[in-house]
């Protein structure tokens, strides 16, 4: 008999091969315990998740009630503790209920799957997180993309769909390459026209917007306007996981039929008991957001004297546009000699040709921090032109 021939691969090898030759192969950073840099490059906008306060909350739990829920929400995982922080991010958003997460990606993935199927629109924002696109295509549900923050081109979309279709409308609130942030109101104006639900996921905006840290919908968007709002806790609340906030109705059809909820153990009762403190913190340290958009205002002051190019974001996430890979990766490169971090994302993140730096600020970058990080700006733009 002959040998057979191994398409994989194959396979695999050219997918490598294409990703190379288009300037987007991405290196996974180790990094030390104590890393020796500044992180520009982090979700952290609280400075929240090297405090230790969390770190004892997280250790005290773990003593107590071991390092792992041990099964699902389900079977035997759902804790007290659990209940005790879903009850919490309810009322942090003014909603009835919340359901824990394991992860933002899970929970974006849950709730589509649970809400949506092939009779099901749906229409979202281009430049929604990818979890919100992979949810959308494991429902089966026929997805259309309006236009970036375009309302109008939403507006025609809907119009055409049909009228006995459940319709969903869906949009991240920060957008997570850009900054920039949703029209929640008239979002939910539109798709109320229209009969739709909307749905937003909140990741970058909970604990930095809001009057009281609720972010971009929270309390000034009730479960009326926006029926499905999502977070997580691993950025701003410096934990990990993430969770669903909405009516009796909703949270228990995810309870019922979200297959990511359902079939994953629940998060460890010490990640949990650190997102309790978390808000804690959250409520009793209004200076933390103060501080935070004090930084953004610095930075962006500074930036603009220097000639950056900035875009329109008034949220921690500051990307420099810079267009080429080659470039960004340079930028990148020389940033990181001089001991600061930063994201250099590309395509397929974000579309060719919007290759940027994608800087993250946090409450707990001092004066220090952010003179260097503008320093080792200027400096790429000097080198550059020289």
């Amino acid at each position: 008999m002959g040998s057979r021939t191994d398409p994989w691969s194959a396979r695999l090898a050219k997918a490598a091969e294409q990703r190379r030759a288009d300037g987007g192969w991405r290196q996974r950073p180790t990094l030390s315990d104590v890393a020796p840099f500044i992180d520009f490059a982090g979700n952290d906008y609280l400075g929240l998740a090297e405090d230790p306060r969390l770190a004892e909350a997280q250790a005290e739990a773990a003593r107590r009630l071991g390092a792992g829920a041990k099964a699902s929400h389900l079977v035997s995982g759902h804790l007290e503790i659990h209940e005790r922080l879903e009850r919490r991010l309810a009322q942090l958003t003014g909603r009835p209920r919340a359901l824990l997460f394991s992860t933002g990606y899970m929970a974006n993935l849950g709730v589509l799957q649970a809400l949506c199927d092939r009779h099901t629109r749906v229409f979202q924002d281009r430049l929604n997180h990818a979890s919100l696109i992979d949810g959308a295509r494991l429902a089966g549900a026929t997805s259309r993309r309006f236009h970036h923050r375009d309302l109008e081109d939403l507006e025609r979309l809907l119009a055409r769909a049909p009228d006995d279709a459940p319709t969903l409308v869906v949009s991240d609130g920060v957008f997570s390459m850009d900054g920039d942030v949703a029209e929640v109101g008239a979002l939910a104006a539109t798709a109320r026209r229209h009969g739709a639900w909307l749905m937003i996921d909140d990741a970058h905006g909970l604990g930095v917007l809001g009057e009281v840290g609720d972010g971009c919908v929270g309390r000034a968007h009730d479960r009326r306007e926006v029926p499905v709002l999502v977070g997580t806790l691993g950025k701003a609340l410096g934990s990990a996981g993430a969770f669903v906030a909405g009516d009796e109705a909703l949270i228990d059809h995810l309870i019922q039929f979200a297959r990511p909820y359902v079939y994953t153990t629940a998060q460890p009762p010490g990640v949990a008991a650190a997102t309790l403190t978390a808000l804690d913190v959250l409520e009793r340290e209004p200076e933390r957001r103060a501080r935070l958009h004090e930084r953004i205002a610095d930075f962006r002051r500074e930036a603009v004297t220097l000639g950056l190019p900035l875009t329109d974001s008034r949220t921690p996430i500051q990307p420099i546009v810079l267009g080429d890979n080659a470039r960004v990766m340079r930028w990148a490169e020389r940033l990181a000699r001089a001991g600061l971090r930063v994201g250099a994302i590309r395509a397929p993140t974000v579309p060719k040709g919007e290759a940027r730096l994608r800087i993250t600020l946090s409450a707990a970058h001092d004066d220090d921090a952010l003179d260097a990080l503008l320093e080792g700006l200027a400096t790429c733009q000097r080198e550059e032109a020289a």
